[in-house]
């Protein structure tokens, strides 16, 4: 075997994780493969919260590590990424009788000292939380905390006439599974092969090298890449592909907790974030969703299996409805209700109690047991995925000497590089430049794209030099764009991982645009096999 075709390191895993290591070892010089089974970030990275932040609860569990490293990375990434990213403010209303979760070490060591508080959350903790919050990893770009007054904000009108005062933060938006994609693209650009629908049959050590057989999903052929050391990205599969693909023997494991989140009709005018506390302690966020919804979530629940889809149980949307209905004047109800996602997190199991205490630190782990060595990745939350990639780098370096140092910080994503805040310039100019755009295309294209958006438009002078339109501002050139250079085979990629457009599009033009993709794939494969014959 030519030296040559023996990879550095090869990915199993195309979420953030998997595509976040791939970039940065990748620009690193290291040569990198990544296989994902499916399509990149088709399961929990793009079923979050969709926040940049540092974690507030997590205060109470005296994750301040965490915390710290998630505060100073919001920053970075915006500065890399604010075509996909952007400041906002939660509001974050009080009143007397929000209480801890039992479990927190905050509240068993007030229940110890001031007992007669009976499990509530005072408001000068949360006020000290939010300072700390502040300034635990300094600020350039966000504003601070802020008291705010609900009788006469326009913020307190959505909200029950008891809510009288509440607290104002800064944390960030970020468009998930847009966030994997730019990350694998910048990869690929950097010379690492990304391989979408691809699945690892099995790897094995090899001498001091990783065999590891794979299976194209969509024709069944198998082949084989070597590698010099396997990254284990698998996310909620980690743990299988510790035990069933790489076949070794490790007490190490995840928790897996279900996430889920339902999407209403608009529920208030303006762009700035609920957080609700409940008077189980629990958490909930309301958020400005895709211009016309309302985000609400998360759950945390307990989720057996990997391979079993997860979905937003009625259970749980029951209880999102009523924990926000609990805060808003109008009670929100099924009918409100437009979509429900849910995603399985793989927390690290650190024996905790509940899947709400179980710690959302990442833990990295290397084994050597036998010859070539592996790193394998538990836990991790989308805010520090950078910095796990650069704590994985500091793992991986020792075993290919002469590797360059860290880089990526402040480095922007493709599309990326404008000013914090330029996007409102970037629309103004995209409009000038093609006139037969309307404002919510133009806004939809550049908080996708950012300064490519004018090559996806490519030479386009009218509606007509867009090709077929497909519905709510999609259109083939854009759909041709995303087959060439994002990955996208299929509408559902398109529609829910690319974009959001699936909850503007109907049934039947989702199918129209999944027919016209797999046409075109078929045609793309027939010449191809026409040219190597």
């Amino acid at each position: 075997m030519a030296n040559e075709d023996i990879l550095d390191l090869f990915i199993i895993g195309g979420g953030i994780n998997g595509c976040g290591i791939a970039r940065d070892a990748a620009g690193r010089g290291l040569r990198v493969g990544l296989a994902e089974m499916n399509d990149l970030a088709s399961a929990t990275s793009s079923a979050s919260t969709k926040l940049f932040h540092g974690g507030l609860r997590y205060l109470e569990y005296f994750e301040v590590r965490l915390v710290r490293e998630a505060l100073i990375e919001r920053e970075t990434l915006l500065r890399a990424m604010p075509h996909i990213s952007w400041p906002m403010r939660f509001v974050l209303p009080y009143h007397r009788d929000m209480r801890f979760e039992g479990e927190t070490p905050i509240s068993k060591l007030l229940n110890i000292f001031m007992p007669w508080m009976k499990g509530r959350r005072p408001a000068w903790l949360i006020r000290l939380g939010l300072f700390l919050y502040d300034h635990l990893g300094g600020r350039k770009i966000l504003p601070g905390t802020t008291t705010v007054n609900l009788k006469q904000d326009p913020v307190g009108m959505p909200l029950q006439d008891r809510f009288e005062k509440a607290y104002e933060y800064s944390d960030c938006w970020i468009e998930d599974s847009r966030l994997v994609v730019l990350n694998a693209r910048d990869a690929q650009a950097r010379g690492a092969q990304i391989m979408t629908r691809t699945k690892v049959l099995s790897a094995e050590r090899d001498g001091d090298l990783w065999k590891i057989t794979l299976q194209d999903v969509a024709s069944g052929r198998e082949f084989t890449h070597h590698a010099k050391m396997l990254i284990n990205a698998g996310g909620p599969w980690v743990e299988d592909v510790i035990r069933n693909t790489a076949r070794i023997n490790s007490s190490e494991g995840v928790r897996l907790v279900r996430g889920s989140h339902i999407v209403t009709r608009k529920l208030f005018d303006h762009d700035k974030c609920y957080f609700f506390q409940g008077e189980d302690g629990r958490i909930i966020f309301a958020i400005p969703y895709e211009t016309d919804f309302t985000l609400i979530g998360t759950t945390d629940a307990e989720h057996d299996d990997p391979s079993t889809k997860p979905v937003c149980t009625e259970e749980e949307s029951n209880y999102l409805l009523n924990f926000a209905s609990q805060y808003f004047k109008q009670p929100v109800t099924k009918d409100d209700i437009v979509w429900t996602y849910s995603g399985v997190r793989p927390l690290y199991d650190d024996g905790a109690t509940s899947a709400t205490a179980a710690t959302r630190d990442y833990v990295l782990k290397v084994n050597q047991d036998g010859g070539a060595p592996m790193l394998n990745v538990f836990g991790g939350k989308i805010t520090t995925y950078r910095k796990l990639a650069e704590h994985a780098l500091e793992k991986i370096v020792p075993f290919f000497p002469g590797t360059s140092g860290s880089w990526t910080a402040g480095v922007a994503l493709p599309g990326g590089d404008f000013p914090v805040g330029g996007t409102d310039d970037l629309i103004t100019k995209l409009k000038a430049d093609y006139a037969f755009l309307d404002d919510f295309w133009a806004h939809r294209l550049i908080k996708a794209y950012g300064t490519l958006a004018a090559e996806v438009l490519g030479q386009a002078k009218s509606l007509e030099d867009m090709g077929q339109v497909f519905g709510a501002s999609l259109t083939e050139r854009e759909i041709l764009w995303l087959m060439k250079n994002e990955y996208a085979r299929t509408a559902q990629d398109v529609v829910w991982r690319r974009s959001k457009l699936g909850l503007r599009l109907t049934a039947e033009q989702i199918e129209t645009l999944d027919i016209f993709m797999q046409a075109n794939m078929a045609q793309d494969a027939l010449q191809a096999a026409t040219e190597q014959a």
